[in-house]
């Protein structure tokens, strides 16, 4: 991992924190794995499932009984990440505060790093 000992690859407010574990119990899921990929307009997405298992290559990330999997190719680009969770009159859902992003699309959905 792409890290610093002794500090979480990425972190979580309370309110993620809560989420993640009601939709954990919902489904009986091991946590959430996020990852990214390429798409959207400015080049790459995040990716968020709730999984069964604990791939052995994934940075494990856990605060407040909330389980978080790093997937081995997002480790780079997550490092520092803090995930909170908003709800608003028009939607509810996560949101990644990454210091590694350089670039946003208007919607929010897509991001860029630096070099890609």
């Amino acid at each position: 991992m792409f890290g610093i000992p002794g500090k979480a690859a990425v972190s979580m407010t309370n309110k993620a924190a809560q989420q993640i574990v009601k939709l954990m119990s919902e489904g009986d899921k091991k946590g959430l794995r996020i990852g990214v990929k390429k798409g959207g307009c400015a080049g790459m997405e995040y990716t968020m499932d709730y999984v069964d298992e604990i791939d052995p290559n994934d940075e494990v990330v856990e605060q407040n009984g909330a389980v978080i999997m790093i997937a081995p190719m997002a480790q780079m680009f997550l490092f520092g990440t803090e995930i909170d969770y908003e709800v608003s009159l028009l939607e509810a859902g996560f949101k990644f505060k990454n210091p590694n992003v350089t670039e946003a699309c208007g919607c929010g959905e897509s991001i860029k790093f630096e070099g890609m």
